[in-house]
């Protein structure tokens, strides 16, 4: 069966992948070959063979660009500043998606290309362009030496699961597993020298886990904060090959080394890979979309935000919007409500309140408070209404009647009716 999740990057992966397609869809050898090269985001197969050349040049050297904009209004300057490094191997043969969205310094930029990671954000002054930049080569470069992959347990950074056993005075702390072995490898990065003395040598005695500072200056701070690497010491994992491997990363780059390409303007960066309209359209930082109101939309912030996303073109009475605050609020109280609902129902919330700071100026806004985040009477009709699931459900029809009689029927509307709608049958499956 075709796995359509597969996003091959090497000339192998894509012809193993042709070989699903021919087998799927019964089309010939060479047009199994292009479509695989399109999954892989290129215009065909002998775009992908020029660019993904298996040559021993190129087996050593994958070049992957970092891209970043700014604007620093005190200055009324602007510009853009971008980063080439080189790897040993693939990008994804290094860190999934998913791992890139969990790494801090990461998460930040988009993977445009296979070759280019874009920051969406316009920042606010070009040296913290070039920190952000710099953050996130650190992050890669400690994934390709040590093959640790971020992770979101964050209970495995205290023995025995137990937040009472956190390691004393730590700071900038990360967390980390080894993909093979299973081992929480927690990184801890606090203003400290590099010496484990007091209660931080108690803990780890205490507990039986490793605790050791690095050699490498770290992923943090490099200069400033003190790497340190900790985990449980009675699995036998072995700790001495990991710290050998951390000690021999080379020196991280930081804005004081920074040697790389800067340029005044906001003119798109295309890398290497960026051939097809869709790679140059992946390749635009968000932040740098002039946003202009349309009949059913308006953008929600300063066009320079990565996060300026559009509400409905229209205005919610704010009797409207208390209203639909005590039907949410009034439902996640509810002690029947599924997890799923309140989940849901948190990130509507949020939204509605980002319209409403949106909808009206701030002499408005100021008078009414954080209502989408406020409590309710353990009496209201509606909190006595969401004890049972049906009564859940009725409130969320009466927040969906709510939403669709009081703006235009848009994208960023339908997005919020959606969530309601899985909500109800959500809530419908348990009643």
């Amino acid at each position: 069966m075709l796995d359509k999740d597969i996003q091959p990057n090497t000339i192998g992966g894509i012809k193993r992948y042709a070989k699903q397609i021919k087998k799927e869809y019964g089309i010939p050898h060479n047009e199994a070959l292009n479509k695989a090269a399109q999954k892989a985001c290129f215009e065909n197969y002998s775009h992908a063979l020029n660019s993904l050349s298996e040559s021993k040049a190129t087996k050593s050297q994958y070049r992957l660009f970092f891209s970043t904009y700014w604007h620093d209004k005190s200055s009324r300057t602007f510009g853009r500043e971008v980063l080439e490094i080189k790897l040993p191997k693939p990008l994804l043969e290094i860190a999934t998606k998913s791992d890139m969205k969990k790494a801090n310094g990461l998460s930040w930029f988009r993977l445009a290309s296979l070759d280019h990671f874009v920051h969406d954000q316009v920042i606010r002054s070009q040296e913290t362009a070039r920190d952000s930049i710099c953050k996130a080569v650190r992050e890669l470069r400690f994934m390709e030496a040590t093959g640790l992959k971020p992770t979101n347990d964050y209970e495995a950074a205290y023995p025995n699961r137990d937040p009472n056993n956190k390691l004393p005075q730590t700071d900038h702390a990360t967390n980390w597993e080894d993909p093979d072995s299973g081992q929480f490898i927690l990184v801890d990065e606090p203003y400290l020298g590099p010496v484990i003395t007091g209660e931080r040598a108690e803990w780890a005695d205490k507990h039986s886990w490793h605790l050791q500072a690095s050699k490498w200056q770290g992923m943090y701070y490099p200069g400033e904060s003190q790497m340190f690497i900790a985990t449980d010491a009675t699995t036998g994992y072995d700790f001495t090959s990991l710290m050998e491997k951390i000690d021999n990363i080379p020196s991280p780059i930081t804005t004081e080394n920074w040697n790389s390409e800067s340029s005044f303007g906001h003119d798109i960066f295309l890398s290497p890979q960026a051939i097809t309209p869709q790679d140059k359209k992946r390749a635009i930082a968000k932040g740098t979309i002039h946003r202009e109101p349309s009949s059913k939309t308006v953008p929600m912030r300063y066009w320079d935000a990565a996060d300026n996303n559009r509400r409905p073109n229209a205005v919610m009475p704010i009797e409207s919007h208390l209203l639909a605050a005590r039907l949410i609020i009034a439902v996640q109280r509810s002690q029947v409500t599924p997890y799923g609902v309140n989940s849901r129902l948190s990130s509507i919330k949020s939204k509605l309140e980002d319209w409403f700071f949106s909808e009206y100026n701030r002499e408005v806004t100021n008078k009414y408070g954080l209502f989408y985040y406020g409590d309710i009477a353990k009496n209201d009709s509606f909190v006595l209404k969401a004890r049972s699931l049906d009564g859940v459900i009725t409130l969320l029809q009466n927040l969906k009647e709510l939403l669709d009689n009081a703006y235009v029927d848009c994208e960023p509307l339908r997005r919020l009716i959606r969530k309601v709608d899985t909500s109800i049958k959500l809530t419908s499956k348990y009643s």
